[in-house]
């Protein structure tokens, strides 16, 4: 039996945004205009209030709890019937997962898990509750939020580039390309691979992607059922 074709999906925080989670770079409505980002997203600010770091994440866990996967999430994860898909996304929700996604790799970390401060290898599945000040791991130190802080390296990166690179098909979606150095993800895809972006607002697609400037739930199952359909 042929191994299934490949599909490489990067997704950010447009296809959540559609799900009522809010992004963190809304110029309106965008969290970073209620909470000073080099405090709630810097070790700086950890070291400094660490009450007000696991509040601000244990509110956007209680948020994400409430929230669905919408139409785009679920039509990636019924790609998974025709293809060897991987997700890597950029998001630290699980709308993926609850959707029916397998193969996710969260760039930025996971806000369904805590890992210790002393050795980051240390991560534990929390699922929707709270960290609470005085939470320590198997060695002794306060839980954080697993979450991938600026000066902190992303996750996954390898794994992600070589997915890139080995599939048939790359969908981006929901992502302004702006954040690196996962916005370089779609340079490693082959020249002879089917490519395509949605996205509402983007200053210029990545060379030889195809841009559809529709919201998510629009063109994602609209792509998904001509996949499926061939």
């Amino acid at each position: 039996m042929p191994p299934l074709p490949k599909i490489a999906i990067f997704t950010g925080a447009g296809i959540s945004a559609e799900s009522g989670l809010r992004t963190f770079r809304d110029s309106e409505n965008g969290l970073w205009n209620e909470h000073p980002i080099h405090l709630v997203a810097s070790l700086h600010g950890w070291r400094k209030d660490r009450q007000m770091i696991l509040d601000f994440y244990n509110l956007r866990r209680r948020e994400m709890a409430a929230a669905e996967p919408n139409a785009a999430h679920l039509a990636l994860a019924a790609l998974e019937e025709t293809f060897d898909v991987t997700v890597i996304t950029q998001n630290v929700d699980d709308l993926h997962e609850r959707a029916g996604s397998t193969q996710v790799i969260h760039l930025h970390g996971e806000l369904t898990k805590a890992r210790s401060c002393l050795d980051h290898r240390l991560v534990y599945d929390i699922g929707n509750n709270d960290i609470l000040m005085g939470e320590r791991c198997e060695r002794g130190s306060q839980l954080r939020p697993h979450i991938v802080w600026f000066g902190e390296s992303i996750l996954g990166f390898r794994e992600a580039k070589i997915a890139v690179r080995e599939a048939d098909i790359i969908l981006v979606v929901g992502t302004s390309l702006e954040v690196y150095p996962a916005a370089s993800l779609p340079e490693y895809a082959k020249r002879d691979a089917e490519k395509h972006i949605v996205a509402l607002e983007l200053e210029q697609p990545p060379s030889g992607f195809t841009w559809h400037q529709e919201a998510a739930s629009i063109s994602v199952p609209q792509l998904v059922r001509k996949w499926l359909n061939q």
